[in-house]
């Protein structure tokens, strides 16, 4: 199967009222968990990565390893996604090395940190829209700010979406999906207390607008992750994320995406720990990055299975780039 756009497999889980986990990747072994995941659940699944991520391994390895998980899993759909996009030029840089899909995130400045207004989040969102829809790629953007950061990106602030707002911004900029801000946070800690999304305003987005909506922040961070790594020498206490059971009834109110990068990080670094504890004698990298994909590979099909995401990579015929760009000259 093809490459898809992020915007193909968003309205088809719109339309079958289940959730797609957008999976953060970094390496070989994070990309091969993730297909393998799908492969066993019938999943159709985003591979995103962030500018930092792409920086880190000079863009070019990364997106090579991303295309070939496209074509070494024929029968799976697959967007590669940029996550986090500071400007038209990091969207520019993506497009050019094949994703069909990017995120632009106006709701920052350039820097990643510092809130922007809504004016420029406007002005640089419909930069980015002109130039991917030009060629067949679809775009996300942010409005409203989520607290924490992680890979550099944050305000550390939350800013909670406005629902009139984020309908003026859908009708302003022509985008494809809007992550929107409801409590979620970056990181592994998310919470002081109790989590309390605001599902109020989730609701009230989802009726003012009809496009795909997306969450950010979304890990769980399950304590028997956290566990497992404070048990082989890891020093992560009081991590806290968000309940799947809040993630499925976002599901339920209307969300589509839900981005997934901390959970993943830690059930890798929980294996590697084991492995170094318990057979300190390795030090071939396959004893413990094996491991590692495969408590990923795990954790990646439980998340697909409760988003139900499962059994639906065969709902539709794949859109091409080439396809799309005619779609969004028409518009």
């Amino acid at each position: 199967m093809p490459l898809v756009t992020g915007k193909q497999i968003l309205d088809e889980a719109k339309k079958g009222g289940y959730g797609v986990g957008a999976f953060n990747v970094n390496d070989m072994e994070q990309i091969q968990a993730i297909m393998a995941a799908a492969e066993a659940t019938g999943s159709p699944v985003i591979i995103q990565a962030s500018r930092g991520a792409l920086k880190y391994s000079n863009f070019i390895y990364l997106g090579y390893l991303m295309k070939a998980a496209v074509l070494d899993n024929p029968g799976i759909p697959v967007a590669m996604h940029l996550d986090h996009g500071n400007s038209l030029e990091t969207a520019k840089k993506a497009i050019e090395l094949g994703f069909s899909s990017v995120m632009i995130d106006g709701s920052l400045m350039e820097d990643g940190k510092t809130p922007s207004t809504y004016d420029y989040n406007v002005k640089v969102t419909k930069s980015v829209v002109e130039y991917a829809h030009a060629r067949g790629v679809s775009v996300e953007a942010e409005i409203g700010t989520l607290g924490g950061i992680e890979d550099g990106v944050g305000s550390g602030k939350i800013h909670l979406t406005d629902p009139k707002e984020a309908k003026k911004f859908v009708d302003e900029t022509g985008v494809d999906s809007l992550a929107i801000a409801i409590g979620t946070s970056h990181g592994a800690y998310k919470f002081k207390g109790a989590a309390n999304l605001a599902f109020d305003v989730l609701k009230e987005v989802r009726a003012l607008i009809d496009i795909p909506i997306v969450l950010h922040g979304a890990s769980s961070v399950p304590k028997e992750l956290v566990d497992e790594i404070n048990k082989y020498g890891g020093q992560i206490p009081g991590a806290t994320g968000v309940p799947l059971e809040s993630l499925q009834k976002a599901i339920a109110l209307g969300v589509q995406k839900i981005n997934v990068d901390t959970d993943g990080r830690l059930a890798m670094t929980g294996a590697i720990r084991k492995v170094f504890a318990l057979e300190p004698e390795k030090f071939d990298p396959r004893d413990y990055l094996g491991p590692a994909r495969t408590a990923l590979t795990e954790l990646i099909k439980s998340k697909m299975l409760a988003f139900k995401t499962n059994g639906h990579s065969n709902d539709y015929e794949p859109i091409s780039l080439e396809q799309m760009k005619e779609f969004y000259a028409k518009k």
